[in-house]
């Protein structure tokens, strides 16, 4: 904008303001805003240099966040190295007000200070400038030092114009009165355009801290699961940003922005948020037999039973022979041999159950076929007869894979049906409305034979797919699963390998995954050595 003339007219005011106001609401990056509120009032006032600095959240110090000089070609943002030479202009020394610095003093008394020459003011210590003139070679002159301002008039931060250049000559004039006004309703547009962008920010702190807290206390339902959600969203967000850094096909043309990633980043908090009504023994279920408690032991005990009434049996039976005066050896030498081998089987029966309780190995035929026999196996007690195994605890054991029984699965993987209810219930802004989508979607196989929707590849959303891989890779190589031990490394790109061949995951996002040793770096992070076998 060019430097305003000699005089300013209401409708040139009004013009200026208006498009300078559509600019600063239109800016989303907090970062580039206050570079523009800088940059507009140098602008309105042809200044040489501005800076500004913000009051910090107690209200004690303004602290440094942008500087421009054209002169000395400088242009500073936020700099972590700056605060040596921009330190916090404390709002108090001594417990007294501090109206030695020209910022705090405007912060102070919200009013504009306009000084024609810093080297002749007496009302401020410029030592601070002066020293910088020193070293730098620069010179500063006039100074026109903002508040910017609510709507309930507080101050939020100041805004330092140095050094009105004169549009023809070039030379250091001082600020023209008739602009004050102008740049005053300058800052207070930008303070509302900060006020706005901050709330936005606490806005999406606050949906993003609920969100980690929803997923935060799901994995603290489970001390067998704790930090899994957290590294699925490491796992997704790793992939998904190798597909933007990917040169090659077919994510060459693939590039998620800054609001795509956080969408991801906060479906991936998001994606079990279902199993907040999954029962926990289900989520914990450790054993075929475990539900709110270990049922195995009812089976012990059952056995035992058993135990003592073959044995009760036994000694019935030897009192009877011993009564029809056979002799001891004579009497006990078969019942005793029956008695060994009925008890030994009965042991035998008991273990091999307890290694079918496990989960840990895959049942096979003739394992199932070696339980039916043994439910088949019956006893008498007070003239009723019972079966060893009960049919709840048959059908438990012969689980082929893992824990769950059918119902027990239906259960777990209605936990996405959950998320979708709950999650679709939210009203998220539009720039990140697919979360429910993308959270509910990473049980999906493109084959169509996943849940809860079972849909096909082309319904399949990429960013999806990214999920799906992380969710299955943390699952398989999770060191902290109660059913079985942790899974090398090699066996679970093994078996990824095996889904993507059978149509259930992405084949390119795997072959990204591996290509780019992802897998190697997330392993050294979140698996045991021991695991870490290639």
């Amino acid at each position: 904008m060019d430097h305003i003339k000699n005089k300013i007219t209401s409708e040139e005011k009004y013009r200026i303001l208006v498009k300078i106001g559509l600019a600063l609401t239109a800016e989303r990056n907090s970062d580039k805003l206050l570079e523009l509120i800088v940059k507009e009032a140098r602008n309105l006032s042809n200044a040489d240099g501005g800076t500004l600095y913000l009051l910090d959240d107690d209200k004690q110090n303004l602290n440094f966040k942008i500087l421009q000089n054209d002169s000395m070609k400088l242009s500073v943002i936020n700099a972590e190295d700056t605060e040596a030479h921009f330190p916090p202009i404390p709002l108090s020394l001594d417990n007294k007000p501090n109206f030695t610095n020209v910022a705090s003093y405007v912060a102070l008394k919200n009013e504009v200070v306009d000084i024609p020459d810093v080297y002749k003011a007496t009302n401020f210590d410029f030592t601070g400038p002066k020293r910088y003139d020193a070293q730098s070679g620069y010179h500063s002159k006039s100074m026109l030092v903002v508040p910017l301002k609510d709507q309930n008039n507080q101050v939020l931060g100041v805004l330092q114009l140095i050094n009105a250049m004169d549009s023809q000559s070039g030379e250091i004039i001082t600020f023209d009165c008739a602009y004050t006004e102008v740049i005053t309703s300058l800052a207070s547009q930008a303070a509302m355009a900060l006020i706005n962008m901050n709330l936005l920010e606490e806005l999406r702190t606050l949906l993003y801290s609920f969100m980690k807290s929803i997923a935060t206390a799901i994995d603290e339902k489970s001390p067998f699961t704790g930090g899994h959600i957290k590294r699925v969203k490491i796992l997704t967000m790793m992939i998904a940003k190798a597909v933007n850094d990917s040169p090659a096909e077919p994510f060459s043309n693939i590039n998620f922005s800054e609001e795509e990633l956080e969408e991801i980043r906060l479906a991936a908090w998001m994606h079990d948020v279902g199993k907040i009504a999954v029962p926990e023994h289900i989520i914990d279920k450790e054993t075929k037999l475990q539900t709110i408690f270990e049922r195995f032991e009812y089976i012990e005990t059952r056995f035992k039973l058993i135990s003592q009434l073959l044995e009760n049996n036994f000694l019935r039976q030897k009192a009877e022979l011993l009564g029809s005066g056979q002799s001891e050896h004579e009497a006990l030498k078969n019942p005793e041999q029956k008695f060994s081998q009925q008890i030994e089987e009965l042991n035998n029966d008991l273990m091999f159950v307890k290694t079918c309780n496990c989960g840990t190995e895959f049942m096979t035929d003739d394992k199932i076929e070696r339980l039916e026999q043994i439910a088949a196996k019956t006893y008498s007690l007070e003239g009723r007869t019972y079966p060893y195994l009960q049919k709840d605890e048959l059908d438990n054991l012969c689980i082929r894979k893992g824990t769950l029984c059918p119902q027990e699965r239906m259960v777990i993987e209605n936990h996405t049906t959950v998320t979708w209810k709950i999650l679709s219930q939210l009203s998220f802004p539009k720039n990140i409305a697919n979360i429910p989508e993308f959270a509910c979607g990473h049980h999906e196989r493109l084959d169509g034979s996943g849940y809860h929707l079972k849909l096909s590849a082309d319904k399949i959303s990429l960013q999806v797919r990214i999920m799906a891989i992380a969710d299955i890779f943390e699952a398989l190589t999770a060191k902290d699963r109660p059913y079985r031990q942790p899974m090398k490394l090699s066996k679970a790109l093994e078996i990824l390998d095996y889904m993507q061949k059978d149509g259930h995951i992405d084949g390119d996002i795997l072959d990204l995954f591996i290509t780019t040793n992802l897998y190697s770096e997330y392993a050294a992070k979140e698996m045991f050595t021991e695991q870490i076998d290639i």
